[in-house]
């Protein structure tokens, strides 16, 4: 007798179930939408908008629009010293697309950051040949050449290269043609390399 009361009522459980079924999966359908509702009006995660490399970008690229694009960064992974605006800057060394642009990237007081104790100058080369030899780290010295025969002499050495602008050569002060290079030198050194660069031909030498 217990057992037919039983059998009864999980059957009558059972009739309750399947004639509520419509409700019920009615009711779980309304609170799946309202939670997709939920998430989907949730506010986006905040972000800080950081300039980069929209692709791969080599040293002495002069940036335009075209070559940048804005990503937004979360808060606290912004990296140090992020351009607020590049347009027009020259890329000191290669940037990889999606590479955030910042102050060490480009030709600015910021090159001499990982140099203590030196400043940065442009020099011009007269060989537009010999700045494609170079590379943003290489270490070279600074060789001053008198066109008119008056001998050679190095006027500053193991300076680090800081910079090759892809600029078109151009007639610099001297009256001579050449490519600009920026590297790093001792201030004791500077009006030395600015008087070899305004009177002379400068080159450079790779030492041992």
């Amino acid at each position: 007798m217990r057992r037919d009361r039983l059998i009864a009522s999980v059957r009558a459980v059972r009739r309750a179930v399947l004639a509520r079924r419509r409700l019920l999966a009615a009711l779980l359908t309304a609170v799946a939408v309202a939670t997709g509702i939920h998430a989907a009006a949730a506010p986006p995660p905040a972000t800080v908008d950081v300039v980069v490399a929209a692709r791969d970008l080599p040293s002495g690229t002069v940036l335009g629009p075209d070559d940048l694009r804005v990503v937004g960064f979360a808060p606290g992974s912004v990296p140090v010293g992020a351009a607020d605006d590049a347009t027009g800057r020259t890329l000191a060394a290669p940037v990889r697309a999606g590479e955030p642009v910042t102050d060490v990237r480009v030709v600015g007081p910021a090159l001499t950051d990982g140099y203590p104790g030196l400043t940065g100058v442009p020099v011009r080369l007269p060989d537009a040949g010999m700045a494609d030899l170079l590379r943003v780290g290489d270490v070279v010295d600074l060789v001053s050449a008198d066109p008119q025969g008056g001998g050679a002499s190095v006027v500053a050495s193991g300076v680090p290269v800081l910079a090759v602008p892809a600029d078109a050569p151009e007639v610099g002060a001297s009256g001579l043609p050449g490519r600009l290079v920026v590297v790093g030198a001792h201030p004791a050194d500077v009006p030395r390399i600015a008087d070899a660069s305004a009177r002379t031909f400068l080159t450079v030498a790779f030492p041992d």
